[in-house]
């Protein structure tokens, strides 16, 4: 693993001026200069300004000195110098830093998304676009985690702390509230979710927006209807949900089949029955539950790949196997429904089928952990 680079901090250098760009030196702060562990601080003439700027930007970041600086701590009005000098430098870096770090998520490096959009903090502390991309980034790390299989306890955590940070921030942008409602949505935590879409439409309907469009307003609307119409914004839903997901399964399923007899016709409710009842092992009862949710409208992937489980545990592998064929035709891509299908090819005594499908899982993620578990496995 290549060493990190490291921070030193150097005098100004006599050779530098006064100004630069309007911005007064101040000869009595330090500069902050990034460079490789393996290297010797810089000679006057080889210091630059790239150096300089990188060194402020990890600082600033942090809102302190690393450990093996030699700073035990850097003064708040370094920090404020340190911000000003790269503001004056780099005047468009809100922009620049903003579009690599969409570019990063994209491409599936949240961790340097993070790191970008950390130096964006530091630059601009509270700022409301800043807050939202930390959110939508941290969000879309732990549905990718999640997607794929993993759990994303961790990510999700941060996520709805940025969410709950960006939410108070004033002022609020229309954006924030509406992707939080979908955020809200995905925790199952359909109050919260509601909550938020009420306040985006009530922006528009208060004022002029070019954040805030028809169409997303009608969106919202619907979402609304659909909580309210379904009873999912019940408290004991969401209390149900929540001691489930802390592994409270016992208590979760009291809650859930509180919720189940005043809403029976809610698929979200059978869905989570299931899912605490297959997680106590009582793949039977699990079944059926799945099966209740389908017969409601629950044809997604996650209720297929959730029948296949307590199928393979009820031995008809057969069935199991229809069910994730049927899931993985509308995601290809999913992580866990092909490992799943590898477990299966492995019940089956197909080795090199199980091999395939784990081979694939890895050049999906090559850090999984059960594929590459299983691999080794299915090699044998």
């Amino acid at each position: 693993m290549a060493e990190k680079s490291k921070i030193i901090f150097l005098e100004v250098p006599k050779s530098f001026k006064d100004k630069i760009k309007n911005f007064e030196i101040d000869h009595s702060i330090l500069l902050p200069v990034e460079i490789q562990p393996t290297e010797n601080p810089p000679a006057e003439t080889a210091l630059s300004l790239e150096m300089i700027l990188s060194g402020m930007l990890k600082i600033i970041k942090n809102g302190d000195a690393p450990e093996d600086s030699g700073m035990e701590t850097i003064p708040p009005e370094w920090i404020d110098y340190y911000r000003e000098f790269v503001l004056t430098e780099k005047p468009e870096i809100y922009h620049e830093f903003t579009s690599a770090a969409i570019v990063k998520a994209g491409n599936g490096e949240y961790d340097m998304a993070l790191e970008i959009t950390g130096c964006l903090e530091g630059l601009f502390p509270r700022s409301p676009g800043v807050l939202l991309n930390k959110a939508l980034i941290l969000e879309e790390k732990a549905g990718t985690l999640e997607k794929n299989g993993h759990s994303a306890e961790e990510e999700n955590a941060l996520a709805l702390e940025a969410y709950e940070i960006a939410l108070i921030t004033k002022p609020v942008l229309p954006d924030t509230f509406f992707n939080a409602g979908f955020f809200f949505m995905r925790l199952r935590n359909f109050d919260r979710a509601k909550e938020c879409f009420s306040r985006y439409i009530s922006m528009g309907e208060e004022e002029a927006s070019p954040g805030i469009s028809a169409e997303k307003i009608q969106q919202a609307k619907k979402i609304i209807r659909d909580i309210s119409g379904q009873g999912l914004d019940d408290i004991s839903f969401r209390e149900g949900y929540d001691l489930i997901n802390r592994g409270q399964d016992h208590e979760g399923l009291l809650k859930i089949r509180e919720f189940i007899e005043k809403n029976p016709r809610v698929r979200n409710g059978w869905f989570v029955l299931g899912w605490a009842l297959r997680k106590l092992g009582r793949f039977g009862d699990a079944l059926e539950s799945f099966k209740k949710a389908i017969e409601l409208g629950g044809t997604d992937t996650d209720t297929q790949n959730e029948m296949a489980i307590c199928l393979m545990e009820l031995g008809d592998l057969k069935a199991a196997q229809n069910e994730l064929e049927k899931a993985l035709r509308k995601d290809p891509e999913s992580i866990k429904i092909i490992s799943n299908l590898g477990v299966l090819a492995l019940k089956t005594g197909n080795k090199s089928e199980a091999r395939a499908f784990f081979r694939t899982v890895l050049e999906l993620d090559p850090e999984d952990p059960l594929a590459r578990h299983y691999l080794g496995g299915a090699g044998k």
